[in-house]
């Protein structure tokens, strides 16, 4: 159970650093992970389209 309090601190602690060092990047990854999202959605709405047509 540490191990894991610890690698959830060090974690934080590196998006943080990341944010303050490299705000374009971070925002280019954030936005990047929401196309993900979307675009894993989208293809969920077709598969069921097709599945109920």
């Amino acid at each position: 159970m540490q191990v894991k309090k610890v690698v959830t601190y060090v974690a934080v602690a590196f998006v943080i650093f990341y944010l303050f060092t490299r705000p374009a990047q971070a925002a280019a990854a954030v936005n990047g992970v929401f196309d993900g999202i979307v675009n894993g959605a989208n293809q969920l709405a077709v598969f069921f389209t097709n599945v109920l047509n």
